[in-house]
């Protein structure tokens, strides 16, 4: 099973993996705002993960790992 995992530290809540994703499955997280201000992406629905990638090749900052 396909999973995705988003580095807080390293997401600057930019929202390119967000519209990148086919399943719709990342959004950025309101509720959390990281120690550089920004609000992060996580994954909604961590079951129906493809493990296509398209998030983490979209990722400017490389915070996005995908697990196959």
């Amino acid at each position: 099973m396909a999973r995705v995992e988003v580095d807080d530290f390293f997401c600057k809540g930019c929202g390119l993996c967000v519209d990148v994703c086919p399943v719709h499955i990342l959004e950025l997280d309101n509720a959390v705002i990281t120690a550089k201000g920004y609000h992060p992406a996580h994954c909604i629905d961590k079951d129906r993960c493809t493990g296509c990638a398209s998030c983490a090749l979209m990722c400017p900052d490389a915070a996005i790992t995908v697990w196959r």
